[in-house]
This record gives C-alpha cells, sequence and structure tokens, in this order.
C-alpha cells in the first residue's frame, strides 16, 4: 500500500540555513498577519506548514529536522501541561477528574466506532483504531493559556488531568490492538510458540510490570536526584539541561515500554511539577525556549501533514473529514459540557473544557502509523485523518481563546480589588552568595497580578572605603537585575550612601514607597557577635512595616515543608492578613506543606483565610499553648524545612515577654536550620520618624537592664 502523505516532489528549498531562515520567517510572521485578522496565531502556524509544505507550494520538505524538532516540540507541550498543573487541585478533585476523563475518553471512541464501522463500512479493527484516535487529544490550544495566564485554573487542570488519562486509555487500547493482530509492537519474542490466549496473557503482564516499575521507579529516583543537583548546581544552563534530560529519559523509558514518549513528558512534569516554581528563572526559560522554537516547528510540522489537494478533488476524502471531525468533535463537547453541568460549573469553564480537549494533531498520526504497518488504513482515510487534525485545531484554538477571554473578564472584579494593594517590596542586600536567594524569595513571594516590580537596594558605609562598596554594590545589583529579567520583572536598584545603615533603609523605603522589607539575618558574628547584628534592630524598632529577615541553607525549591509559628493574638495586629498572603503565596508557589503552630483562636482565622483565598495551599494547623513551647519545635524542623517565626514589635498587642529570649532559643535550637523571622505590620503606613517624640525611645537596645539582672542572678545562682 502507498500513501500520498509520504509521497511529494523535490522542494524548493534544500539548503538547511535557508530551510531554518523560511522556519523562523514563518514564527515571526505568522502572529503577526494572525492578529490582524483576530485569528489565534497557532492557526497561522499550521496554515504557514500546510503552505510551504510538500502538498502546498512545496518549499520545503518534512524532513529530520521538523521530525526531531516537531517530536521535541510536542514533548514540550506535554511536560509544560505537567510542570504547571495544580497538584493539590488535582488531590482534591480526583472524582471530577476520573469522570471527564472517562467521558472524553469513552463518548467519543464508541460515536466514532459506531459512524466509522456502519456508515463508512470500515472494519472492526480499523474502526476501533479510528476511534482510539478520537477518544485521545493533544493541547495544541495550550500556549493560548500561557498567555493569559490560566495555567492554575480549575478548568484548564481539569481538562489536562482529563486528557492524560483519555490519552493514556487509548494508547493502552490501541497496545491492546497491535497485539490482537499480532504487532511487533505488542508482541515478544518468546511468546512466538504459546498460544494465542497465553501470549496475550503473558503481554498485558509484561506490560504491567513495566510500567508499574517505571512509575515507582520514577517517583522514587527523579524527586531525589532533582534535590541533590539543585542543591550542588545553580548554574542556568546546567539546570536547563539536566531538566530536559529527565524529560526524554521519562519519554524514552515509556516508548520502551509500549506507550507513546508524550506520556513520559507529562509524567515528568508532574514529578518535576514541586521543583520548578511558576516564577522561578528557570520555569521562564523552559516557556520561553519551548514557545520560541520547538512548538511552532512541531504546529509547523503538522500542517506539512495536511494534503488539501485531495480534499479539493473532492470524492470520499471530503465526506471522512466532516464526518471523523464532526463525530469525535461532537463527543469531546457533550463530554465536556456534560461534566460543567454535572459539576455546575460556569459556560465559560465548560467552553474551555471543550477547546483544551478537541484538537487532536500528532498523537493521532502516531496512531494512524500503526495502522499503516497493519495495512488498515487507505489513502482516503489517512488525508481524511490528517485534514480532520486541520479542522479540529482550528476549532480547538478559536474556542479556547474565546473562553480564555470570558474567563478573564468574568474574573475583573477580582483582579481590580488586587490592584488596590500597596504591595512594593524592597530587597535589601549586601553579600552575594544570599542575595540571589533573597531575589527569588521576593519573586515568590509577590502578587503577579499586580504586575509591579521589585526595588532592590544596596546602603554603603560613607567612610574611606565608599568608592570601593559602591562598585560592589553595583556589580551585585547587576547579577540581581539580570536574574529578576529572566523571570520577566522589573528590578528598581540604588546604590546609597550612609552614614547609618538603618536610616539608609528607612529613608529609601519612603523615597520607593514600599510596602515591606525582605533582607537576610545577620551571620557574621566575627564582625557583630549580636544575633541582631549591628543595625537591624534599629530598623525595625524605627520601621512600622512588615520586615521579613531571612537565612538560607538550602535552595528554595527543595524546601518539602514550610513550620509558621504564630503568637496569641497576632490576628489583630494590622499586618496579620499581609504576612499570611505572603506565606500562603510562598507555600503555593513551591507546592509544599505548610503547618501552622498558634492558638485556636488564630488557627481559626487562618485556617478561614487560606480556605477562601489559597485553596490548592496544603495547610496543617497544629495547636500551640503558650510561645515557651517555641524550643519544642526544633525536633520537628528537618534540613528540608523553613522555620518561620512570627515574631511583635515592643508595646503591641501580640508582644510578650518570652519573645525576649528569641535570639538566643533561636541560635541555641534552631542553628542551621532554614529561618524565616517576620515582623508584622503595627500602625500603618506612617514610620516612627514621623511621630518623633522625646517620650519615644528611637532606639533599643537587643536586652534591656533587667534581663540582664536576671540572667547575672540566675548565673550566680547555677554556680552556687
Amino acid at each position: 500500500m502507498t500513501t500520498s502523505l509520504l509521497l511529494a516532489d523535490k522542494p524548493l528549498i534544500d539548503n538547511p540555513t535557508m530551510i531554518f531562515l523560511v522556519v523562523l520567517l514563518i514564527i515571526l510572521s505568522a502572529p503577526i498577519v494572525m492578529s490582524k485578522l483576530r485569528i489565534p496565531h497557532i492557526i497561522g502556524m499550521v496554515l504557514s506548514g500546510v503552505l510551504v509544505g510538500p502538498f502546498g507550494l512545496n518549499l520545503l520538505a518534512r524532513e529530520s529536522s521538523f521530525e526531531i524538532f516537531g517530536q521535541v516540540g510536542l514533548y514540550y507541550i506535554m511536560f509544560l501541561a505537567g510542570l504547571e498543573m495544580d497538584l493539590e487541585s488535582v488531590k482534591k478533585n480526583t472524582r471530577q477528574f476520573l469522570l471527564f476523563g472517562l467521558l472524553t475518553c469513552l463518548i467519543p471512541l464508541s460515536l466514532t466506532y459506531v459512524v466509522a464501522l456502519t456508515v463508512l463500512q470500515y472494519s472492526a479493527a480499523t474502526s476501533f483504531l479510528l476511534g482510539c484516535i478520537m477518544a485521545s487529544n493533544t493541547l495544541v490550544a495550550y500556549p493560548i493559556i500561557g498567555r493569559y495566564g490560566l495555567q492554575r485554573h480549575p478548568s484548564v487542570g481539569l481538562s489536562v488531568g482529563s486528557s492524560m488519562i483519555s490519552l493514556f486509555m487509548a494508547l493502552v487500547m490501541l497496545a491492546a490492538l497491535s497485539s490482537t493482530i499480532g504487532n511487533a509492537t505488542g508482541s515478544l519474542p518468546f511468546t512466538a510458540d504459546m498460544p494465542p490466549v497465553v501470549s496475550q496473557v503473558v503481554f498485558w503482564l509484561f506490560f504491567l510490570v513495566k510500567l508499574a516499575a517505571y512509575i515507582v521507579g520514577s517517583v522514587l529516583l527523579i524527586p531525589r536526584l532533582t534535590r541533590y543537583f539543585l542543591r550542588r548546581y545553580s548554574d542556568a544552563v546546567m539546570q536547563y539541561i539536566y531538566v530536559m534530560s529527565v524529560m526524554f529519559l521519562s519519554a524514552t523509558l515509556t516508548t520502551i515500554i509500549g506507550l507513546e514518549g508524550i506520556f513520559g513528558a507529562f509524567f515528568s512534569g508532574l514529578i518535576l511539577n514541586r521543583y520548578i516554581p511558576r516564577v522561578s528563572p528557570l520555569m521562564n526559560r523552559l516557556e520561553f525556549i519551548g514557545n520560541a522554537i520547538f512548538i511552532p516547528y512541531f504546529l509547523i510540522g503538522v500542517g506539512m501533514l495536511i494534503n488539501v489537494r485531495s480534499v479539493l478533488a473532492g470524492g470520499e476524502v471530503v465526506w471522512i473529514v466532516l464526518l471523523i471531525a464532526f463525530i469525535g468533535t461532537f463527543g469531546k463537547a457533550v463530554a465536556a459540557y456534560a461534566s460543567s453541568l454535572i459539576y455546575r460549573l460556569p459556560q465559560s469553564e465548560g467552553n474551555m473544557m471543550f477547546g483544551l480537549t478537541s484538537a487532536h494533531a500528532a498523537g493521532a498520526i502516531a496512531m494512524m502509523m500503526v495502522g499503516i504497518r497493519q495495512q488498515m488504513v487507505s489513502d482516503d482515510m489517512l488525508n481524511g485523518v490528517v485534514m480532520m487534525i486541520l479542522v479540529t485545531c482550528v476549532i480547538s484554538t478559536m474556542m479556547t481563546e474565546h473562553s480564555a477571554k470570558q474567563i478573564v473578564l468574568d474574573a475583573k472584579v477580582k483582579v481590580a480589588e488586587g490592584k488596590s494593594d500597596d504591595e512594593k517590596i524592597l530587597l535589601c542586600v549586601k553579600y552575594p552568595d544570599i542575595a540571589p536567594q533573597l531575589l527569588s524569595l521576593s519573586l515568590l513571594m509577590r502578587n503577579p497580578s499586580l504586575n509591579r516590580g521589585l526595588v532592590a537596594l544596596n546602603v554603603v558605609y560613607d567612610d574611606e572605603h565608599s568608592a570601593a562598596g559602591r562598585e560592589q554594590g553595583m556589580r551585585l545589583l547587576e547579577q540581581l537585575q539580570e536574574q529578576a529579567s529572566a523571570s520577566e520583572v522589573v528590578l528598581q536598584t540604588q546604590v546609597r550612601l550612609a552614614t547609618n545603615i538603618a536610616n539608609g533603609i528607612k529613608h529609601a523605603f519612603k523615597e520607593f514607597a514600599c510596602s515591606e522589607i525582605v533582607m537576610g539575618i545577620h551571620v557574621h558574628t566575627d564582625v557583630n557577635p549580636k544575633f541582631w547584628g549591628a543595625f537591624i534592630q534599629s530598623l525595625y524598632n524605627g520601621l512600622n512595616r512588615q520586615i521579613i529577615l531571612t537565612r538560607f541553607v538550602q535552595p528554595l525549591p527543595t524546601l518539602r515543608r514550610i513550620q509558621v509559628a504564630v503568637p496569641s493574638r497576632a490576628e489583630f495586629e494590622p499586618g496579620f492578613h499581609r504576612w499570611l498572603e505572603r506565606l500562603c503565596r510562598f507555600a503555593e508557589q513551591l507546592d509544599c506543606r505548610i503547618q501552622f503552630h498558634g492558638r485556636n483562636e488564630s488557627l481559626e482565622l487562618i485556617r478561614n483565610y487560606t480556605a477562601l483565598r489559597h485553596k490548592s495551599v496544603r495547610a496543617d494547623y497544629t495547636f500551640m499553648a503558650h510561645w515557651n513551647e517555641l524550643p519544642q519545635l526544633a525536633s520537628h524542623i528537618a534540613d528540608d524545612h523553613m522555620f518561620v517565626v512570627v515574631t511583635a514589635r515592643k508595646g503591641t498587642i501580640s508582644y510578650k515577654n518570652a519573645q525576649e529570649r528569641l535570639p538566643d532559643e533561636l541560635q541555641e535550637h534552631f542553628n542551621g536550620k532554614n529561618l524565616m523571622i517576620v515582623f508584622p505590620d503595627q500602625f500603618g503606613a506612617d514610620t516612627k520618624e514621623d511621630n518623633m517624640s522625646f517620650t519615644e525611645a528611637q532606639h533599643k537596645e537587643e536586652t534591656s537592664l533587667y534581663d540582664f539582672i536576671s540572667r547575672l542572678i540566675h548565673s550566680r545562682k547555677e554556680r552556687h
């Protein structure tokens, strides 16, 4: 049997440099042209492939570069889909995922099988093959979701998860079909002399063993290897190559098992999900390279498969295209809207579910190749399926674009409320070894919907070494600007000379109209033996806004749990919701569990807030009767935990005398641990410099004279 898909004249352009130039021009011009026509640019990529391909103007042949880059692009789509899924939502809504996955697989499969068998008069095996093709789908329209920032929207997560379920079921059924017919993919060499029934049983047992070994091995080994790698290597190129290696290794292993590599790419994305935060530079690089080169290559390659001439010639192909496209799309629509009705979702979310799950692409071609090897597929059927790919891609992208706009417009009230937030983070940096981690922390805590930049400040003592210090500060801030630009965040920088570091920070805080400060905990005890260092105490006593002090022992993406100690009456402080919101974002971005320790009154308000504003956060609540129990938490803080202490300034409602011992307790019990100390907002936006008086001291010592006398008496009692 011959297929028109595999036959074409020599292309006009065969020079590798010219081929790559034409592809780049398509990637550049398609979005420009499609935006003028108000058509999703993904359709432009596919149509461009039709135009320049062997069945269009025959400018380019679908040679090895399109095969390789296109395969990488398909893996990229599936990998990013797994990487950006809200796993906590998956856990909470497992039944929804399973139901939608079963419906979006079985309904199109059943309808297509019956129509192909009765109307098109195909054989049972060919009809079942066509049903498997229509049961699966490819997330061709997923890049549109990234443009609208809806990667973690419930309907998107539901669509991605159900797509994987339907794809997995379709691939397994295809493997069953292959083994039944006797394809090499579905048979084992040592079962050649066995009876057919025994051979099938052995095949499926061997398949299940391989699949179980792959899943268990991936879940156990990849996280451990990832934590090891990220802790020891911070180079951007090495991290990117490592992630790509994991993706291709996983895809290769699933191919060996007997499944398509796209399943392995998606599964590796799920495993690496919590180690690559959405706002990290690594995630930005992954999305940028994929959306710039590999995914467009894949879409152009899909278009080059489409033979428009066969449709224009009329005949049976037109009938096959219309019938397959209508039945398959109708089945996907029934599954999507039935699921949205069952779970009482808005119509816009039903549209999103239908849009994302209705497209077919390279996965359908791969299944068709199985049918070609089995001699079950005619030329008309092959061309009909390929044309169906174009039709479903157009429907999918337009529906996804429409529903994404609708969802964003429906949420405009919430966006408007978020923009009233005064959030603007001031990042105080001095040491190059911890400054990048402080910036990463700020990126994880910021509100991306506000689209506001950060401020990085380096304060230099105004003395004889100020020129050298200023030069070092400028180099450090330039490095941070590069890191921030990799995450597409604007970073304002300033090197400031001051005779008093605390005053320099406070003045910059007011000049930039900042809302909070993020800085490192004093660690250079050889310079100043005090826990707070030379100026931090003066800073938090002279500034009423939120201050976050941090100490990192290992990279942030490797953290597994955040432990938060909340003082009693913390909910009455003005800054209660600000620090809670930052910690919830922090846990949400890292996809790690957060555990709050405090009184029941405080925990109840925290529980209500997280349930309302951050449903995907995995939070635990543990009763802590008294602040004196703080040292007892040390035994529960592992090396990959972050211990957060929410403290208070003297004279505030949540302050208690036990907090005077905080520096000693942290040094004694939590030394060598990841640590964060939060001083919440106290009296609103005004700093104490605005309210100077002789009755309010502008500087407080770290320990009072009374504390010194009590410790002296206590030490003498112990000696006697």
